[in-house]
């Protein structure tokens, strides 16, 4: 069905619906003429997560989607593996607007896909409802979808209650080519901001969240540049500022700003943000810290604004050392000065990590984005550290990590699938695997302690002095549970495995039923309909 959506005429049959004429007041100017989107490719009857991702991103180019699409393969490269498995990426983007005050979130989606992402999202503590548009085929099609999240959008966006409003189009709205693109760009002061995060175009949802981070900078770095904006509210800072780039454990900005000190600099606001008057004094710092360096949108909007980034981290002895060169080259701090912080700092972090040793073969990966700065800590902790696989991209600021993880015989692999995980857990045989669910899961079935990199590794400081000794506790006690898994497997066996499981006087045989045949790659020019994200 053929559709074409011009936004006058929406108005003006959204006008006649309600019964009633709107306040001008409501109405977001036209600066422009109307954009015409075509919505022909849409064939919502048989979009869906079940479609795969080649289908469903030939949907969303044909519906208008492709610079769209083009701008997220460019900020997030797929690599050897186009789809990493790791949750639905949307959950980042939510989590970032979810983080924030006076912003509220409204999801464009299907049903289930909602479901799960509230669901997950109030699982990790949010204490905040999430705004849904539902929709079905007609309205799809149609462009009613379109007129309800505007209508939904006037609804919330009221300035007593919010600054941003963000709108965030899952799978199906993208790959029908609903245009988020085409709502006011503010509402009575209030900021709209809308984003495309399919599953086919981000790959992670660590990634996901700069999607909407560099969304936010960019709107906010144009109001900086046409005039005065909000101070933050403890003030502008008196010293130079360094703004640090991804999510971390809350006492590692502090740890940071205490390193900082002796240059003469001071920790700035950490984007994501928890206030959008925080994105001006972000922009408003003297260098970026990439601590996430996969941050590609918000580094851009950096790099406009005229600020130098500088990669990795303080993790560590060397890693330290190496980034507060970089920091003080960035902020043109005088090189004694530099020297004599080093000479302060150094000690003090060398003594931790010979008080709290790891001793112990590991394998690591994970999708958080901090997997490299962990493996640095690991290995001058005294580990042997065989991988490390992360399912993020690997950018120019991780290539010193990554040089400094491979020259001391780590492998390391970006956009790492599970069965890159898993291979390296099975050559590298080694004596505790730090992973994803699925990798801990594998990990204990074979008998090796395993930790799960989310909740009990990345969730802890990982910076200066209290990053030197905060891992060790936890590995050494993982390390030290070998026996009780060597026990349990002594006792548990010969009871079977998989399908056998269980005492059998005939153990049961392995019927291969049709829906798990193997199925032959689909022919050239045919969609391939492999589903996404963790329903891979």
């Amino acid at each position: 069905m053929a559709v074409t959506l011009d936004i006058a005429d929406l108005r003006a049959r959204q006008t006649l619906r309600a019964g009633h004429e709107r306040p001008a007041s409501t109405l977001a100017p036209v600066a422009a003429p109307a954009e015409v989107v075509n919505l022909a490719a849409a064939k919502a009857d048989g979009l869906g997560c079940h479609s795969g991702r080649a289908t469903m991103r030939a949907a969303a180019e044909a519906a208008g989607m492709s610079e769209t699409l083009e701008q997220l393969r460019t900020d997030y490269p797929a690599g050897p593996h186009d789809q990493p498995q790791s949750m639905c990426p949307a959950f980042g983007s939510l989590r970032v607007g979810l983080r924030m005050r006076r912003t509220a979130t409204i999801l464009s989606g299907s049903a289930c896909c909602v479901y799960g992402l509230t669901f997950t999202s109030h699982f990790y503590g949010a204490r905040r409802s999430v705004g849904y548009v539902p929709f079905n085929s007609e309205t799809l099609v149609t462009g009613k979808l379109f007129e309800d999240i505007r209508e939904a959008v006037f609804q919330v966006a009221k300035p007593a209650d919010y600054d941003a409003v963000v709108v965030i189009n899952l799978c199906v709205p993208t790959a029908s080519g609903v245009p988020l693109r085409l709502l006011p760009k503010a509402i009575d002061g209030v900021r709209i901001i809308g984003i495309d995060v399919p599953g086919f175009g981000v790959p992670t949802h660590a990634e996901a969240k700069d999607v909407l981070a560099g969304a936010m900078l960019k709107v906010a770095r144009s109001e900086a540049e046409q005039g005065p904006v909000q101070a933050p509210r403890t003030g502008r800072a008196e010293r130079p500022t360094v703004a640090l780039l991804g999510e971390m454990f809350p006492a590692d900005p502090v740890v940071i700003g205490g390193l900082l000190e002796p240059l003469g600099l001071s920790v700035g606001p950490v984007v994501p943000t928890r206030e959008w008057r925080e994105l001006y004094a972000a922009l408003d710092c003297t260098a970026v810290a990439a601590i996430h360096p996969f941050y590609t949108a918000s580094i851009r909007e950096f790099a406009a604004a005229g600020r130098p980034v500088v990669g990795s981290a303080p993790v560590g002895h060397d890693g330290t050392a190496d980034w507060l060169d970089r920091i003080g080259e960035a902020c043109a701090v005088p090189r004694a000065t530099v020297e004599a912080a080093k000479n302060r700092l150094l000690p003090m972090i060398r003594d931790a990590l010979a008080a709290n040793p790891i001793r112990g073969r590991i394998t690591l990966s994970g999708y958080e984005g901090s997997e490299l700065l962990v493996g640095r800590l690991l290995v001058e902790s005294g580990a042997d550290l065989a991988y490390v696989g992360t399912a993020c991209p690997g950018t120019p600021y991780s290539e010193a990590d990554q040089a400094w993880l491979e020259a001391r015989g780590v492998t390391v692999r970006y956009r790492a699938s599970l069965e890159d995980d898993l291979g390296a857990m099975r050559d590298a045989r080694p004596d505790l695997a730090i992973g994803t669910t699925p990798v801990v899961q594998k990990a204990k079935a074979l008998g090796i302690p395993a930790l799960y990199f989310t909740n009990l590794i990345s969730a802890r400081p990982l910076m200066g002095v209290a990053g030197a000794g905060s891992l060790a506790k936890v590995i050494n006690a993982a390390l030290g549970n070998r026996g009780r898994f060597d026990a349990m497997r002594a006792f548990f066996d010969g009871v079977g495995e998989g399908h056998a499981a269980g005492i059998w006087e005939d153990v049961p045989k392995l019927r291969r039923n049709v829906a798990s045949a193997v199925r032959a790659k689909p022919a050239p020019g045919q969609f391939e309909h492999a589903p996404i994200g963790e329903m891979a």
